[in-house]
């Protein structure tokens, strides 16, 4: 993405924030009184507000510096979700047997990180694009592979295997990761009513997720 600036936004901030997933879904109602329900979207799509998580005038100043910087919704940045970060649940530390990414084949070195949500034919399936730098371990088959026997694009989540460590056929190749939401602003003005601020009404700064 070359719209886009590799930070993260201040996590204290986003740590206080509001948001999670969206989807949109088409529901038309028959005269039978059955519905046919369609869904638009692929992907879901997460929504955020920051304004909840600013509590004191410097935490604005640094939002309204980042916005700034970010030159409103032009560049995309990072973004920290505090529900959903890791590749395991979040009290849980991230292990290389967490996510299956792919199966080997002989000749293949390259997989795409990525995270079920549910399990089986039902379960939902999202390409993890923004993973933290030095964050990612990758398993062959339950076995942990060394640091030298792989390397992980922290701008895009493709996993690649150096030479000399393709994976088998048909071995499972999983991994475990901590990962951030490529996002931008989803507004090109932040409005703030200094006494209202302060007297306790929270502005409303819209963060909305940019899809792979």
């Amino acid at each position: 993405m070359t719209d886009f600036h590799d930070v993260r936004f201040p996590t204290d901030v986003a740590r206080g924030a509001r948001g999670g997933p969206e989807r949109q879904t088409q529901v038309v109602t028959l005269a039978s009184g059955r519905e046919v329900r369609n869904s638009r979207w692929v992907h879901s799509r997460r929504r955020y507000d920051a304004g909840l998580g600013v509590r004191s005038l410097d935490a604005l100043a640094l939002v309204v510096s980042f916005f700034e910087e970010r030159r409103g919704r032009l560049y995309g940045f990072r973004w920290r979700d505090q529900l959903d970060w890791k590749s395991t649940m979040p009290s849980q530390v991230p292990a290389a047997t967490d996510q299956l990414i792919g199966t080997g084949d002989g000749v293949r070195v390259e997989f795409q990180l990525s995270k079920h949500y549910g399990a089986g034919a039902t379960a939902y399936l999202r390409t993890i694009a923004k993973p933290q730098a030095g964050s990612v371990l990758v398993a062959v088959d339950g076995v942990q592979q060394p640091s030298d026997a792989f390397s992980c694009d922290a701008a895009t989540g493709l996993v690649s295997f150096a030479a000399g460590h393709v994976p088998p056929p048909g071995a499972a190749i999983t991994a475990g990761f901590v990962f951030d939401v490529p996002v931008r602003f989803d507004t090109d003005a932040i409005e703030v009513d200094l006494s209202a601020f302060e007297a306790g009404e929270i502005p409303r700064i819209p963060v909305v997720e940019i899809l792979p």
